[in-house]
């Protein structure tokens, strides 16, 4: 069943509205949640109340709602206060981590390799997973609040995965983490992943329906558009890149523990004025061939969607190889 990417199954057409139409929208959500000091005061910047109303397409009841849920899970699992030393076990095999590049539009990367999980706790994978969007959102530049996830299935079989972990961190990710995602690039992913999907869908939102793609290492649409998103000579090889060096838990260890000292100054700095956060382009606006012999389906296709805050527009087409297909994925990031 195809889904039009610029509805919601609970918001409708999703609305597209000027600066200034914006700005009051955010005015009118602060008036809502009334006086705030510290911590709170900071993490509810306009940029902040931006997201959430993105993500609840403009609505202010619904972001208010979602906004005041967030402070309350903020304030009792105390995400900023997590440090290395309480995570490290999990980190130990690079099953998660922030790489030391950008993309091309200045989104801090993470990196995701579920074929290297290492522990049985969903409350320390859900843990260490809070640590790492912490991390990634403590290193973006002023002007940008989106990531990039690239998840490398090599290695990957069945027991890897878990419906409990997936619907734990689905639940986090959507409430507590925003319009954070601009684009995830599932890679390699095995034919039997197909149906995993499936059954998480119930789980997901479709606001994230065109922010996730399947990319393959030996289909040359996705070398294209790796090197439109990618500077190859930072990029890991696992995902075509020119960087072999592979993950070194020491050197990760000393990356965290100096950024670590980082996170007191930053939940004191003063809130960021701008409602309305640097986001890339979709990808159709990347040139792709024209001229090659490519079938539609083995090409990235979009239609224009540039009221959606995402990385890639139109579900419906994907990276793919012969006779794979990509099943939809729907995370409201």
């Amino acid at each position: 069943m195809s889904v039009d990417p610029k509805k919601t199954a609970s918001d409708g057409p999703e609305k597209v509205l000027t600066s200034q139409e914006q700005q009051q929208l955010v005015n009118e959500v602060r008036r809502l949640i009334g006086p705030l000091s510290g911590k709170k005061s900071i993490y509810c910047s306009d940029a902040s109340i931006s997201r959430y109303l993105r993500a609840r397409n403009w609505n202010v009841k619904k972001a208010t709602k979602m906004l005041k849920q967030s402070l309350k899970w903020r304030e009792e699992y105390k995400p900023e206060e997590i440090r290395w030393e309480d995570i490290a076990h999990e980190a130990e095999t690079g099953k998660i981590y922030r790489t030391n590049y950008a993309d091309k539009h200045g989104r801090t990367v993470l990196v995701m390799r579920p074929a290297r999980q290492n522990s049985k706790s969903t409350k320390g994978q859900i843990k260490y997973l809070v640590y790492c969007m912490e991390n990634v959102i403590l290193n973006l530049p002023p002007d940008q609040e989106q990531m990039v996830w690239l998840i490398d299935f090599q290695g990957f079989n069945m027991s890897h995965i878990s419906i409990k972990v997936t619907r734990e961190t689905a639940r986090v990710l959507q409430d507590h983490y925003p319009e954070r995602l601009g684009l995830a690039i599932l890679y390699n992913a095995p034919k039997f992943f197909e149906p995993f999907f499936t059954m998480v869908k119930p789980l997901l939102e479709p606001k994230t329906y065109n922010k996730v793609k399947f990319g393959y290492s030996d289909d040359q649409n996705t070398k294209k558009i790796m090197e439109e998103l990618f500077d190859f000579d930072h990029l890991e090889s696992a995902f075509g890149g020119n960087d072999d060096t592979g993950f070194d838990i020491s050197k990760y260890a000393e990356r965290m523990k100096e950024d670590d000292k980082k996170i007191p100054s930053f939940w004191t700095r003063e809130n960021s004025p701008s409602s309305v956060p640097k986001n890339a382009p979709s990808l159709d606006s990347i040139r792709l061939d024209s001229g090659s012999d490519a079938s539609d389906k083995d090409k990235i296709n979009s239609s224009a969607d540039h009221g959606t805050d995402t990385g890639i527009t139109n579900p419906e087409k994907n990276i793919s190889v012969n006779e794979r297909k990509e099943m939809p994925v729907q995370i409201s990031l």
